[in-house]
């Protein structure tokens, strides 16, 4: 096993594997970051909504 992972490293595929791995996870982050600043901005975008029509006594419960 330990040869096998040793000739994988040697090789330039593993650099390319490495180089693959790295920029998924970039975009990954991108993505998650992305994904919860919008979720924030629309959950306060339909909390104030909500208050309004509470206030303006249409909201329910």
């Amino acid at each position: 096993m330990r040869r096998y992972v040793k000739r994988f490293l040697r090789r330039s595929d593993a650099a390319t594997a490495v180089e693959y791995a790295v920029l998924l996870a970039l975009i990954l982050m991108a993505v998650f970051s992305s994904i919860l600043f919008v979720g924030g901005q629309t959950g306060g975008m339909w909390g104030g909504i909500q208050n309004d029509l509470t206030s303006a006594g249409l909201g329910g419960s």
